[in-house]
């Protein structure tokens, strides 16, 4: 009785505040008559009112979880329902789960309303046909109930679910096309531009991104690496267990790319090379041709293009046995071909990617077309050193310090050899010094001695002798007596970080000096730069690049044959650097030090003949040797 009671005090607390009656004194009979109608109505709208009123105690039309409890507390006591009055807290936490998706902390009387209608009105069946179902919406996000922002906030939620996957997948596909947009510019400058178009544009794109997708394809199936990979702090943010769809999707983009690179060769690049003009042709591509236009079914029965055919086929063999309709033995294949359906054909079909790689690494070796460059001469001194001087090939930029390797197809078609680069970066050619000390450059080396003649003159007073290539007005005709050689980088040594310092201390001994004399043909060039700028305009330009301030080289040799090979490089010091910026010292292991009687005479004469012409009797430059 006395739980009743405190429910009609809430009751008749509710009804004095809608009718704003101040019942310190009590009520008069006028309002006790209008409470009783209120509590009497039979509308439901009333009823329901009423009801938020009990729950809205402090009258902001919201009800907060804990007015909630509250009310079902005061019913469950009125109704004599004590185990419901224990469990008000859990109960009215479910009201608040299912009335307020958004989490706002709070229910408005429409929610309200709408629950206790439906309850009402269920029992009449059909006649929530006609209705609007605002039960279902009342229990929808806000978010939802329109369809843009229902839109909106189901991409925000599949961007939340699947970040790991987009962001793997994205930065897969910003690669690609940073590789494709890459190797597409650096195509546009090339000589075969001039005939093929953007069709060899698209052709190398595609290339550079199945070198990428081919390095990449076998990861996702690596399933111990991936086992590990797991179980690592990588697996927070990359989704190991969508390895085979990104395996999928590398295979897509190498079929995609496989496809492009063959329709753009064989549809496009090779008619055009057949057709263009001899002259054009010649002019941008005839040494890389060997100066031979060739027919299409020369380049179609090329080494590159067979290993790129076959490859095509066998992946795309591969790659149609991988489908669904073919793994899951879903298409009906007639009985003499049904072997080729089902798993067992995808997994042994899928080995052939093994004989596809081997096709894959020989078709980048055997190009169609290489990059073309041209040996501009060669010089053989005494001594058995060789010097190269080549035209830069497109895109070759070096620093002084740098090293590149070098391939001679005629002597042996895998052998390749490191030599320091001995030309500056500011030079306009390429050029290496290499010493006949093995079986490979004591070859190469007589190959070149072969189109190269001994000068017609005799010895100068030092008796240094050397052979250079023969003169010739016909560029085709020295280059088709040259052997063929390729070249590989640069790559980068501990020598390139010179410009770091302030002050160099080079130590070169006999051949070993090549990387010094770049680095010093490299700082007599902005010697002679800063000399041009100051007579010009008498001040530096701020934009000059800065390098070291002093430079001493210490060069030791036993082989008087030695000086001439960077003769040139000692008389530009001599002739250009006024500053002395570069101090060089050469020392001549051969004589006999000073004071000893051997080499007294020797000394005398030296020193006269420096005295008088400023020339060196060993070197025959102007730097001194030791």
């Amino acid at each position: 009785m006395g739980d009743s009671k405190e429910f009609a005090g809430e009751l008749f607390d509710t009804l004095s505040r809608r009718r704003q009656v101040h019942v310190e004194n009590g009520i008069s009979k006028n309002q006790l008559r209008q409470f009783w109608e209120d509590m009497t109505n039979q509308d439901l709208e009333s009823r329901l009112q009423i009801f938020f009123d009990m729950c809205d105690k402090n009258g902001d039309g919201r009800l907060t979880e804990d007015e909630v409890k509250e009310v079902i507390a005061l019913s469950a006591a009125s109704n004599r329902l004590s185990n419901l009055q224990q469990q008000a807290t859990s109960y009215a936490s479910l009201i608040m789960d299912r009335l307020d998706p958004d989490h706002q902390g709070y229910i408005e009387m429409w929610q309200l309303e709408t629950l206790l209608k439906e309850m009402v009105n269920s029992d009449e069946g059909n006649k929530m046909t006609g209705k609007s179902q605002n039960l279902t919406r009342t229990m929808i996000p806000k978010g939802y109930r329109n369809p843009m922002s229902r839109l909106v906030h189901e991409n925000i939620e599949r961007i939340h679910e699947n970040w790991r996957r987009i962001w793997v997948v994205g930065l897969w596909l910003i690669i690609n096309m940073i590789l494709f947009r890459w190797k597409f510019n650096k195509t546009r400058h090339s000589p075969a531009f001039n005939i093929e178009g953007y069709c060899l544009c698209f052709a190398k794109g595609s290339a550079e991104t199945l070198n990428l997708n081919m390095a990449l394809i076998l990861l996702p199936v690596c399933r111990r690496t991936l086992t590990k990979l797991r179980s690592s702090f990588l697996g927070t943010f990359i989704p190991f267990d969508d390895n085979i769809n990104f395996h999928k999707i590398i295979a897509l983009a190498i079929a995609i790319g496989s496809i492009v690179h063959m329709e753009m060769h064989f549809m496009c690049n090779f008619p055009r090379l057949t057709s263009c003009p001899k002259t054009q042709f010649m002019e941008s591509l005839g040494p890389a041709f060997h100066n031979l236009q060739p027919h299409y079914i020369d380049l179609v029965n090329n080494f590159s293009s067979i290993t790129g055919a076959l490859m095509f086929v066998m992946m795309a063999f591969s790659f149609t046995l991988a489908t669904h309709w073919f793994r899951r033995n879903v298409i009906k294949l007639p009985w003499e071909l049904h072997h080729l359906a089902g798993f067992n054909a995808f997994w042994y079909t899928h080995h052939l990617l093994a004989v596809v790689y081997v096709f894959f690494i020989l078709h980048g070796c055997f190009l169609v077309i290489s990059r073309p460059w041209y040996t501009k001469t060669a010089t053989i001194y005494s001594g058995n050193v060789l010097a190269l001087y080549m035209s830069k090939p497109p895109g070759f930029k070096y620093d002084s310090g740098m090293y590149l390797f070098v391939k001679c197809p005629d002597i042996s078609k895998f052998e390749w050899h490191p030599f320091s680069i001995t030309s500056a970066p500011g030079d306009d050619f390429l050029s290496v010094h290499m010493r006949a000390l093995g079986d490979w450059t004591t070859e190469l080396r007589n190959r070149f001695a072969e189109v190269c003649e001994p000068p017609i003159t005799k010895p100068g007073k030092g008796g240094l002798m050397k052979m250079a290539t023969r003169a010739s007005h016909n560029l085709e005709e020295l280059q088709e007596k040259f052997p063929k050689i390729f070249i590989k980088g640069p790559y980068g040594a501990p020598a390139q970080d010179y410009k770091k310092y302030d002050i160099l201390l080079l130590i070169g001994l006999g051949i070993g000096a090549t990387p010094f004399i770049s680095i010093i043909k490299d700082i007599l060039n902005h010697v002679k730069l800063n000399k041009l700028q100051a007579d010009s305009d008498h001040r530096q330009s701020p934009g000059a690049k800065k390098g070291p301030k002093r430079a001493y080289f210490y060069w030791v040799t036993r082989e008087q044959d030695s000086f001439e090979w960077f003769k040139g490089v000692m008389d530009d010091i001599a002739e250009s650097d006024d500053h002395n910026v570069i101090e060089m010292h050469n020392y001549l292991t051969s004589v006999y030090e000073e004071g000893d009687a051997r080499s007294a005479l020797i000394a005398m004469v030296q020193k006269l003949q420096h005295a008088k012409n400023g020339v060196d009797i060993f070197s025959e430059s102007r730097v001194t040797p030791s």
